[in-house]
């Protein structure tokens, strides 16, 4: 069964103050979807690519993915100016969403012309959540969740009539923080809790199931560690994986992903 991933994929910038970062390929679908293919589960972006991104089902790192859910649109694709601490932790981000504008309507169009697909929604800005979780939760199609902390709070908020129907939620702590205030985390049936090198936790209908230390390794790139997190351990438990083992393979593959240099975008083909 392919996992269908609803997302950004972008041009972004990463800086931290001892200057590492830089132009790279970034989006939480990207990511999302790149995992879980090599975690053994084949994904497919449903995405928007701008005219400068439109080459990526060519490049020969990225077609493992299944490309057949993307829309291309005229215009320029979503970019990112993500400023992180020392610690790893996001101060500052800056964002154009582009063609990503149009990632509604094109997401609600795939989710009804594939009703029995598993989805995985990436909650982020410019994404009308509550069109696309009610449209989900109608079809009773099969779906995960996560967030992005600067948008966390009024995203957790517009999805939390349909988390009860979600299968897994990934939140970092600070978002579990938010989670709890907007809906009744003993109701929820899968909660992923990561909090950066510390202990990674999944929380069952409110009752702490798992856990798991990520390996440690020393962060070069810590943008699209959780995504990386998600997309892993979403393809071992589709797999038929026990939460444990799916939260100790996905804390590792993020491990892996953090020491590794950043995706470059590559070039279009020649001719």
């Amino acid at each position: 069964m392919r996992l269908d991933v609803i997302g950004n994929i972008s041009r972004d910038l990463t800086r931290y103050p001892d200057h590492r970062g830089g132009v790279r390929l970034g989006g939480a679908a990207l990511f999302v979807s790149l995992a879980a293919t090599k975690a053994g589960r084949r994904a497919a972006p449903v995405c928007v690519l701008g005219n400068d991104l439109a080459h990526l089902p060519e490049a020969p790192s990225l077609d493992t993915l299944d490309w057949s859910a993307r829309l291309q649109a005229r215009g320029t694709s979503t970019t990112f100016d993500l400023e992180y601490d020392l610690q790893g932790e996001l101060v500052e981000v800056r964002t154009d969403y582009g063609v990503a504008e149009a990632l509604t309507e094109h997401a609600l169009g795939h989710a009804s012309t594939h009703p029995r697909a598993t989805f995985h929604v990436c909650c982020r800005r410019p994404l009308d959540v509550e069109a696309v979780l009610a449209q989900l939760a109608q079809t009773t199609a099969q779906f995960s969740v996560d967030f992005f902390l600067p948008s966390a709070e009024a995203m957790i908020r517009a999805a939390a009539p349909w988390l009860s129907a979600a299968g897994t939620l990934f939140v970092n702590a600070s978002e579990y923080l938010l989670l709890d205030q907007a809906v009744d985390c003993d109701t929820l049936r899968e909660v992923v809790v990561t909090d950066g090198p510390r202990a990674a936790v999944v929380h069952s209908f409110g009752r702490r199931v798992a856990s798991a230390v990520p390996p440690p390794r020393y962060a070069h790139e810590v943008s699209g560690a959780g995504d990386t997190l998600a997309g892993t351990y979403l393809a071992h438990r589709l797999r038929g994986a026990t939460i444990a083992q799916a939260l100790a393979e996905a804390t590792a593959a993020a491990a892996r992903y953090v020491a590794a240099p950043s995706i470059p975008i590559p070039a279009p083909r020649r001719g």
